[in-house]
C-alpha cells in the first residue's frame, strides 16, 4: 500500500526526516506534535497547559489537512517530562476531545525535543 505523505503549513515544519503525517489507505499515521508555535518555531511560553494547548493545535491542524478531525482519531499517545503534571494534560484532552475518547497511553520521558514538556502523536482512521 502505498504511503501518502501529508503536510500543513498551519503546523510546525518537521524538524527532522519524516512527515507531519502519513496517510496509508483509510489510516492516518500522525508524527508526534510539541508546542512549537507555527510561525516563529519556537516553544510556545507558559506551563504545561499552554504547552499541551499548542501541540494539540499542531496536530488538529495536520488532522485537516489529512481531511480528517479529532473525531476520527482512534489513539493518542502522551508524552511528558513530569508526569506529575499529567492532570493539567488529561484536562486539556477532555476540552479537546469529545467522548467517545480515543485509546491513549501517557509516558514519561527524561526529555523532549527542543525542551517541550509535552508532546502527541495518533492514529486516525478515516472514511
Amino acid at each position: 500500500m502505498p504511503r501518502e505523505p501529508i503536510q500543513s503549513s498551519a503546523a510546525p515544519a518537521a524538524i527532522g526526516p519524516y512527515s507531519q503525517a502519513t496517510r496509508a489507505g483509510d489510516m492516518v499515521f500522525l508524527s508526534g506534535q510539541i508546542p512549537l508555535d507555527p510561525n516563529s518555531g519556537l516553544i510556545v511560553e507558559g506551563d504545561i497547559t499552554e504547552q499541551a494547548r499548542q501541540a494539540f493545535a499542531n496536530l488538529r491542524a495536520v488532522c485537516q489537512a489529512a481531511g480528517g478531525s479529532f473525531d476520527d482519531i482512534v489513539r493518542v499517545g502522551l508524552y511528558l517530562t513530569d508526569l506529575s503534571e499529567f492532570a493539567a494534560v488529561n484536562a486539556v484532552m477532555q476540552d479537546v476531545f469529545s467522548a467517545p475518547y480515543p485509546a491513549r497511553s501517557t509516558i514519561e520521558v527524561s526529555a523532549l525535543p527542543r525542551g517541550a514538556k509535552f508532546e502527541v502523536d495518533a492514529i486516525m482512521v478515516l472514511g
